[in-house]
This record gives C-alpha cells, structure tokens and sequence, in this order.
C-alpha cells in the first residue's frame, strides 16, 4: 500500500515558522503583517473558508479583516474597496473570496488588487515574474506553492523527474507546471483533450490531479512507485459511491451519517493506493498547505513591503 504523505504536519511547520517570524515583528516593534479578506454574497463553502482564514490569522498575531458585502454588491462598489485597501498601510495582502457572483466582473477586481498585495498569486505580473522563473520578487498561488512545500519538505525530487499534471486551470494547473518547470522537472499538463490521457499519466514519475472529477484517476493511471499528488476536493453524499471509493471505511460513512457527506479527491483512493509509492490523502493532503501558504504570501507582502 502507498505511503500517506501527511499535508496537515508540514502545513503546521510552515504555520509555525510563520508565528515565530511574527513574534519577531513584535519584538522589534514593528506593527504585525496585515490581511484583508473580502467576501461578496453568502456561499456557504466560502463563508467556512474565510472563517478558517480569519482564524488562522488571529492564531499567528497577524492583524486582519473581514469585509462581508451583500450579494447585489457591483463591481464598481468591489472595486472602490479594494483601492481603499490598496492605499492602507495596515494591510499587506488582499484576499478576494472566489467565487464572486457572476453579476461581477471577476478578472477586473483581481487585476485592480496592488501585484504586491496580490497573496493569491492571480495578477497578470505575478503570473509573469512566475512564468520568467523570479519567484523570490513573485506571490504565487497558494496551492501549488504548498505541493511545492509537501514535495520539498518530504524529500521527494522534483529536478530531473517526468511529472504529469493533469489539469490547465490558472488557479492549479498552469502556475504548479511552472513551478516545477523553475525547480528543472520535465513537464507535461494534460487536459480533456489529451489523447490517451492513461498512457501519458503512467509515464510520470510525479502525477498531480487538480481536475475537479471524484475518484477520476484510477490505477490504470499510475506508474508503479509513483508519488501522486490529489489536490482535489470533491464532497460524497451516496453512502454506495463511497464504499466504492473508500471500501469498508466506516468513518467515511459516519462522516455521511453525521454531517451528510464525505470528501474524496480527484484520485480514487483505494485503487491508486495498491500503485503508487506516495500518495496524499483527502482530507488532510494538499488542502490544510493552502491556507499555511497563504499566511506565509501575507508574511513575504509584508516583507517586501518593509
């Protein structure tokens, strides 16, 4: 069976460092790093998700806010927002809540946040200094710079390797292709065009799946030994899917007992494990380094700003 590499302790080392570097603020009497999270209408994954965020901070001493706007929020309101925190020296970092209602023009708020206050990692220059392989005056995203973490912090190589990532979104799939490809990796992004996507998949020593499928990557995807990286997050509600998923599992189906669902990945996670040589699990994989990373793009803002 596959080696569970374990998101939530790496997460927590980086979140550690993060604390220690600001406290060190704190010493030298310097205000703390500051973030501005920004969320438009009432998605309920996404009010969870700022509420993990604005926790976190609190939990590291940094200062943030919460700016909750109403649904019928226009673009031009967002806007006039995010230039109100693009001139506070308060605040580091700028983070907008995706999605946004489809009413707002979503690429034009995200272009309007300061490239240094970009802590996604979405603005057309940080997408650039990314691609151009100047990452030390970059912010890039949050989940594969934390792949990059889990990969590098567990000993897995990355320079010289075939890797597979199957998925070209601008959130995952292009900038983790480009992170890899600075870190000298062979590179191949796979997409629902590909041709054979199986063969092309087993050819990878490193396979990443961020395609947003429950359990679309089978065995018949993997080379024996390699390590498989799971960014997906995708709920499970059908107590039959999960025992398909998960075989006899019984906290999975507590999970759906109690709160009506379960999280599987991209990855199916009982027929890859019998393949590969590492795999992360869902929950507790790629998904506790997201928001990790994020506090430390909000400490490195912070830094370049000083």
């Amino acid at each position: 069976m596959a080696e569970l590499l374990d998101g939530k302790r790496i997460a927590d080392e980086i979140l550690s460092e993060v604390r220690n570097d600001v406290i060190g603020t704190d010493d030298a009497g310097r205000r703390p790093p500051g973030l501005a999270v920004v969320l438009v209408g009432g998605d309920p994954a996404s009010i969870v998700y700022v509420g993990l965020k604005v926790k976190k901070c609190a939990e590291l001493g940094f200062h943030s806010e919460r700016h909750n706007l109403p649904e019928s929020t226009t673009t031009a309101e967002l806007l006039a927002l995010i230039a109100k925190l693009n001139a506070d020296h308060a605040i580091d970092g700028i983070l907008v809540q995706l999605p946004l209602p489809k009413h707002i023009a979503e690429q034009e708020v995200l272009d309007a946040i300061e490239p240094h206050k970009d802590v996604d990692g979405f603005h057309p220059i940080n997408v650039g200094l990314l691609y151009l392989g100047q990452e030390k005056r970059a912010l890039t995203p949050c989940t594969p710079s934390g792949v990059i973490e889990l990969l590098e912090r567990s000993n897995i190589p990355i320079s010289g390797t075939r890797t597979v990532v199957i998925g070209r979104s601008t959130i995952v799939g292009k900038p983790m292709a480009a992170l890899l490809i600075n870190r000298s990796a062979t590179v191949t992004v796979c997409h629902s065009r590909t041709v054979d996507l199986p063969a092309v998949c087993r050819e990878a020593d490193l396979l990443i799946a961020a395609i947003g499928k429950p359990g679309y990557v089978t065995d018949e995807f993997i080379k024996p030994g390699a390590t498989v990286i799971d960014v997906g997050i995708n709920p499970v509600t059908d107590p039959a899917m999960a025992r398909e998923f998960f075989g006899d599992d019984e906290k999975r189906f507590a999970a759906i007992a109690n709160r009506g669902q379960t999280l599987v990945g991209d990855v199916h996670p009982r027929l890859a494990a019998t393949v590969a040589g590492r795999i992360t699990p869902v929950p507790g994989g790629v998904g506790p380094l997201t928001i990790a990373m994020l506090l430390k793009n909000t400490l490195k803002a912070y830094r370049l700003a000083m």
